[in-house]
């Protein structure tokens, strides 16, 4: 996995604060509530839904390997 690469990925879990995606390779990463549109977000089960396949970019990958990925950035290009 590689920052600013874009993956496919399955939603696996809905928090409070984001949404957790499983992307190729199986990796899980972390979608912020605040990455996963332009427009605010106040709940993320009125965005995402456990098993919605989305498009994710890979933010950043930190020192312990967790991986930060953004909704709003490929909308952002396109």
């Amino acid at each position: 996995m590689q920052v600013g690469t874009i993956y496919e990925g399955k939603v696996v879990r809905l928090m409070d604060f984001g949404a957790s995606s499983r992307s190729c390779p199986a990796r899980d990463g972390l979608v912020h509530i605040s990455q996963i549109s332009e427009e605010r977000v106040e709940k993320v089960s009125d965005k995402l839904s456990e098993g919605d396949i989305v498009k994710v970019k890979v933010l950043e990958i930190d020192k312990q390997g967790r991986i930060r990925l953004s909704m709003k950035a490929i909308a952002a290009e396109g």
